[in-house]
């Protein structure tokens, strides 16, 4: 009982850790601002887990019916919950070490798999603007000859959106950058009597050949406080256009497709300049995009499976600059629960050399000690895994925009492998007590 609780001096060690860890992630961020995220994250992490582990040891000795269930698994229930703080110690630490390495794993393997196969097999990967009107037909006849039967093809208009109901807009009327940003520069426009297939209307109606009205993606009206029924006036190569906003449009911009933030139902806007841009999986004929800007030297063919290419490249490179934060918070992880093993190994040794004085085999303690570390490890294991679903989900839904489940495997590996790295650890910390003869266990204890 005496030594069954943290002494001060080891708080101020954990403490000093603690400090010693959150200026690393503050060191190695190189930012202010999401170092101080990643040390909250930690911490939330810290508080879950434990707040989690301590109803846990609570229910234990619940669960366990000590009249049927086995002797050694009594014995280490009982070994866990009579020294609840260890316990709750070794199973945070630990989970907080294999929610990092559970993280990386989905990371690098089903997060980047499922964004991968998030798009068509058929997606366009070609982007080429700035076609011509009077090479319009020769384009699309380029594209008929290699194949290429299905593609976007609209007319891209560049306007500066200058009015809203009236009044002149200006960057400093709004608070927000992403508003300020979309103000001070072009808009994309374009026309087409039908809506896009890939573009819902999700707010009012988009009617083919509506003159005097425009729809809008329904991201941008929120961000630009606008509604439906707002009059907009954009200035297209100095001439001025106004139309009545009639609907709202959902738009999936991981798609790759041909989209566009605002447009017009109809077919072409009279008076203004325009050109076409083109959105098509490109053939596998060899030369094919040096022949077409051979042939259309004036256009921009803009090759999305490299850039997807370059993408994942920087993402690989961003997971290998982190690995080495995860595994030292594994291994930081790791170390605690050896310590919190050692800070208790004197009293361990006690009670086993009593435990055999009576009676006791030297094979059941072996158990109990087994059953006791791997428990913790189960439990440790089991946390982070759910915990790293629900970032890895998060991620999906609101960064990567694309929906995921994650395998019903991962949590039963996490607990597998906490409770490996458990048992390894505590076994290490652990391996000499019992081997110490009872009798000199038991003079020590008296002196």
């Amino acid at each position: 009982r005496d030594l069954g609780a943290i002494k001060p001096a080891s708080w101020l060690v954990l403490g000093l850790g603690v400090a010693g860890f959150a200026a690393l992630l503050l060191a190695v961020s190189r930012d202010l601002k999401l170092g101080l995220i990643a040390v909250g994250g930690f911490g939330a992490a810290v508080l879950l887990f434990a707040g989690l582990a301590w109803l846990a040891v609570k229910m234990l000795r619940r669960m366990v019916n000590e009249s049927t269930a086995p002797r050694w698994l009594v014995l280490a229930t009982r070994q866990i919950s009579a020294r609840p703080v260890y316990a709750v110690l070794q199973v945070s630490s630990l989970a907080v070490g294999l929610l990092a390495l559970v993280l990386l794993v989905l990371l690098r393997t089903d997060l980047i798999g499922s964004w991968r196969a998030a798009s068509p097999p058929d997606a366009p990967n070609r982007f080429v603007i700035n076609i011509m009107p009077d090479q319009t037909q020769d384009f699309q006849q380029v594209l008929k000859d290699q194949g290429v039967a299905r593609y976007d093809w609209y007319p891209m208009i560049r306007g500066r959106l200058v009015q809203v109901n009236g009044r002149d807009v200006h960057p400093d009327d709004y608070t927000e950058d992403r508003a300020k940003r979309l103000v001070d520069r072009e808009f994309n426009l374009s026309t087409a009597a039908q809506a896009p297939q890939h573009n819902p209307v999700v707010a009012g109606r988009w009617t083919p050949g509506e003159k005097d009205a425009i729809s809008l993606e329904e991201g941008i009206a929120e961000t630009l406080g606008l509604k439906l029924g707002d009059r907009l006036t954009f200035d297209i190569g100095g001439v001025r256009n106004e139309a009545r906003i009639t609907s709202l449009r959902k738009v999936d911009w991981g798609s790759m497709r041909a989209n566009f933030f605002a447009m017009y139902p109809v077919e072409q806007l009279p008076g203004v300049a325009v050109t076409y841009l083109a959105a098509y999986r490109a053939p596998a004929t060899p030369g094919f995009d040096n022949a077409l800007v051979r042939q259309f030297p004036n256009i921009t063919n803009v090759d999305m499976a490299s850039t997807l290419a370059q993408v994942q490249q920087v993402l690989d490179q961003v997971i290998r600059a982190v690995e080495f934060l995860f595994i030292f918070t594994l291994a930081a992880g790791l170390v605690v629960l050896f310590a919190a093993v050692t800070a208790t190994r004197e009293e361990r040794a006690r009670e086993y050399a009593i435990m055999r004085a009576v009676g006791a085999r030297a094979s059941l303690l072996r158990q109990v000690q087994r059953a006791e570390l791997a428990g913790v490890g189960l439990l440790a294991g089991f946390l982070a895994s759910c915990v790293a679903m629900a970032v890895g989900w998060a991620l999906a839904r609101y960064v990567f925009d694309f929906a995921w489940s994650a395998s019903p495997w991962v949590p039963i590996g996490g607990a597998l492998a906490g409770a490996v790295l458990a048992w390894l650890a505590g076994w290490w910390g652990l391996r000499e007590v019992l081997r110490r003869p009872v009798m000199t266990t038991l003079r020590q204890a008296a002196e």
